[in-house]
């Protein structure tokens, strides 16, 4: 496990990467889980252990996670401070931890990811985030104790549920006008919710009511209710819309629900206390946040079971998981020296300094290519701890002096972690 400070900064800078045609990193699959104990634990999907955990000292007490429409921001709503810390995810840095309301709890991002809306479970309001700026633009009043947010599909409308004892209900927000335009009554104490990715349902989870209910959206009315276990609180959906997993929080499992039945088919036992959940983009595995027990459940969804385990930080709540593409990297090329010699020519200290265009951090352990410009190979070398990669190469007397003097090219194919970049170093004669 890797600890790695959070980096602040007044906004994300968009970033070019230069990536050579050989190249094909292909991102990564990550899980951002919210230790409401503090810290941001990010699982790596492929091998199913926690990467490295981002630390904010401004936001120690993380409640929900969720990550942009394209992977590269996460959002995360901290409690007690009563902010959104927006993190870098190809870098899993810290940008900016944005002022919100009163307890901040739910999070969710607009189709686009031009807004965040944010429930603010102590003054009853949703705080609209501008993503261009990070600042809040508009602040709604809802109702009390809002939880669960979702946007719809056509980003038209933000759904707010309210976790009220007894009989409860769910804001609809108009994002034009950014007020409510309605309320539908659901069960007790709702909290999560989540859409189908045909954007035609909602379904909210009543955690006094042991029940999942299933919105309408066109008619804004519950078409169906199912049963579930005991004090639910999360709820994913399959991608293909046919199964929701919800979270039993005071009976240890995840129930299993048939959406076109709107019926409990089975459950599956995970840790003490599950909260959250989230599946990969495929649908394959369902990843639980177990709050007693500091961990969290994989299930394989084709089995229904589980089939790993994974320890996180303290009390995780909260996980949004998507696809993260590589960081932007920058190569910067230096300058070498020819030297003649009698069969041929030696060209020494060719030198490239790899590095996060979003940090400035240096990138370790990397291939670096150097070639002429025509393409003849010169020599390879490995990034250092500061990211430079430094050679001397031997080359034939056939390549040219001429050739030799227009300089050389750098080139780092790149990885999944970071993206391929290229540079042109100058070589001058002794």
């Amino acid at each position: 496990m890797r600890l790695r400070p959070l980096v602040m900064a007044s906004a994300v800078t968009a970033a070019l990467v230069v990536t050579p045609a050989s190249a094909a990193p292909a991102g990564r699959v990550l899980g951002y889980v919210a230790n409401n104990g503090g810290g941001v634990s990010v699982i790596d999907t492929a091998t199913n252990a926690v990467s490295e955990t981002i630390s904010d000292g401004d936001g120690s007490t993380p409640y929900m996670a969720a990550v942009a429409f394209d992977g590269t921001r996460g959002y995360v709503t901290n409690t007690v401070q009563n902010t959104l810390t927006i993190i870098d995810t190809p870098t899993n840095t810290v940008d900016k931890s944005v002022p919100v309301g009163s307890h901040p709890a739910g999070v969710a991002v607009a189709p686009g990811g031009g807004f965040v809306y944010v429930t603010n479970y102590g003054d009853g309001t949703v705080s609209v985030v501008d993503t261009a700026t990070l600042t809040v633009t508009a602040t709604i009043n809802v109702g009390p104790n809002a939880d669960g947010v979702v946007v719809t599909k056509d980003g038209k409308a933000v759904y707010v549920t309210h976790d009220v004892p007894g009989p409860s209900s769910v804001s609809v927000i108009d994002t034009t006008a950014n007020a409510v335009v309605t309320t539908i009554p659901v069960g007790s104490a709702s909290t999560a919710i989540a859409a189908s990715a045909d954007g035609t349902r909602m379904y909210v989870v009543n955690k006094g009511s042991d029940s999942v209910s299933a919105i309408d959206v066109a008619t804004r009315t519950v078409v169906g209710t199912a049963a579930v276990g005991f004090t639910p609180h999360g709820i994913a959906l399959l991608p293909n819309g046919t199964r929701a997993y919800v979270t039993n929080s005071e009976f240890d499992s995840v129930s299993v629900v048939d959406l076109a039945a709107m019926v409990e088919t089975q459950k599956i036992f995970v840790g003490d206390r599950p909260i959250g959940v989230a599946l990969t983009p495929d649908g394959a595995s369902a990843y639980v946040t177990n709050y007693n027990s500091n961990t969290v459940s994989v299930i394989d969804t084709a089995s229904n079971t589980v089939s790993g385990s994974i320890a996180v930080g303290q009390r995780p709540v909260g996980i949004a998981i998507n696809f993260v593409p590589p960081a932007a990297s920058k190569l910067v090329a230096g300058s070498a020296q020819l030297q003649v010699r009698l069969l041929g020519f030696t060209v020494r200290s060719l030198d490239a300094t790899l590095t996060e265009k979003h940090t400035g951090a240096p990138v370790a352990g990397q291939q670096i290519v150097f070639r002429t410009v025509k393409g003849n190979p010169l020599c390879t070398a490995t990034t250092n701890s500061s990211g430079k990669a430094t050679c001397d190469a031997n080359v034939s007397l056939l390549v040219g002096l001429s050739t030799l003097l227009q300089g050389f090219t750098a080139s780092y194919a790149g990885n999944n972690e970071h993206g391929g970049a290229a540079a042109h170093g100058i070589i001058t004669l002794l």
